[in-house]
């Protein structure tokens, strides 16, 4: 059922974290429906983890009758996800003015890379633009190198579909007060710099140069918090921060007092990691695991995402769920009274566009009509 049973979102189909955030939604037990396009449905969307627990409605936002059906639907929903670039759903006529109108608890959720405003409000971008302008990608990489992109977590998934669903819940509590819906201006560049919080901090008190890769405590310059490669080629990853942990890691490798007794010497990291990387080399990663893993080392095999499934934690805590023969995150987070699941696959284009508008109050000969004149399908 999940703790969002009883909701009903509106997701207009886009890409990346607006899906995401429908997605996450959906697996709280919100009716998620996804307004798919007449044009361009594709079967991939079998495939599309995102898609999973939603309904598929196919109507034509060109066509003033499919215009009109949207409006209507909105006036039983809860929130809307808008996932284009500003300006485009007033172009449509579904704007948050008119459509607040027609509901005036509704949540209208915009998601942007760049925000509703700025210079560069209505230009095109992608996640590894947002996080280089938020400081966050020229922090990442190896000293000397140029920086690497941490794929499309940090902008796109951690900055925009977190950002997304922790909006839309806010706002939905609101609205339960004051009986008034509101528009949310999500934005990624926003919740990138949001995620960097922390190393302004620490900047700001000497604890980190913001000018230098491969420097610091946490970006690979610190020996004690690296991935080193292991006798087969493969990688463990290791966080001995704290003084109790360190410890624990000089214990479980054999390290001596005289290499590696001035843990945060920083003047000393290469030469203690250069020590460090030649002793993983000693043994396999799986040996390393007997040795370390479930001790208070910090420890983990840096597994690829199609191995991370069998790992035994993962398994014990059904970290990964097998839907229709497609292994996928399982639901997060987790409730003791309510919990989150996944009720199906990700939805054939408009395979629901009848159910749906039925239950809206739609009548059999209305939607008869409606395919008929191209406004839904």
């Amino acid at each position: 059922m999940g703790p969002l049973n009883g909701y009903t979102v509106i997701e207009l189909a886009g890409i990346g974290p607006a899906p995401m955030g429908g997605m996450i939604l959906a697996d709280m037990g919100a009716e998620v429906i996804r307004i798919d396009r007449v044009a361009g449905a594709s079967q991939l969307a079998m495939k599309d983890v995102s898609a999973r627990g939603k309904k598929s409605v196919v109507i034509n936002l060109k066509d003033s009758g499919g215009i009109e059906t949207l409006l209507r639907m909105l006036e039983n929903a809860d929130v809307l996800i808008d996932p284009f670039r500003p300006g485009v759903c007033e172009k449509l006529g579904i704007g948050p003015d008119v459509c607040l109108a027609r509901n005036p608890k509704l949540v209208f959720a915009r998601m942007t890379g760049w925000g509703q405003d700025g210079p560069l409000a209505r230009a095109a971008g992608h996640d590894i633009n947002y996080i280089s302008l938020t400081g966050a990608l020229y922090a990442m990489g190896r000293k000397g190198e140029k920086p690497v992109p941490p794929l499309n977590l940090v902008g796109d998934m951690g900055g925009g579909g977190m950002l997304l669903v922790n909006g839309v819940l806010a706002a939905l509590l609101e609205t339960t007060n004051s009986g008034r819906g509101q528009v949310i201006d999500a934005a990624m560049v926003d919740g990138a710099a949001q995620l960097m919080w922390m190393f302004h901090g620490l900047h700001d008190i000497g604890m980190w140069d913001a000018t230098r890769r491969e420097s610091n405590l946490l970006d690979g310059g610190a020996h004690f918090y690296d991935t080193y490669e292991c006798s087969d080629g493969e990688y463990v990853s290791i966080g001995s921060i704290e003084p109790q942990f360190y410890a624990l890691l000089k214990q479980h490798a054999e390290l001596s007092e005289e290499d590696f007794g001035d843990q945060n010497n920083a003047e000393k990291w290469p030469e203690m990691k250069a020590k460090l990387e030649a002793v993983f080399k000693q043994k396999s990663q799986a040996q390393w695991c007997d040795i370390m893993e479930g001790t208070d080392v910090c420890f983990a095999p840096v597994l690829s995402f199609v191995d991370a499934p069998a790992h035994p934690a993962n398994v014990a805590r059904q970290t990964y769920i097998d839907v229709d023969g497609l292994t996928q995150p399982a639901p997060a987070p987790r409730f003791s009274r309510t919990p989150s699941g996944v009720a199906h696959a990700g939805p054939r284009a408009g395979q629901d566009s009848d159910t749906v508008l039925a239950a809206m109050g739609f009548g059999e000969s209305e939607i008869a009509a409606l395919k008929q004149s191209g406004a839904i399908a």
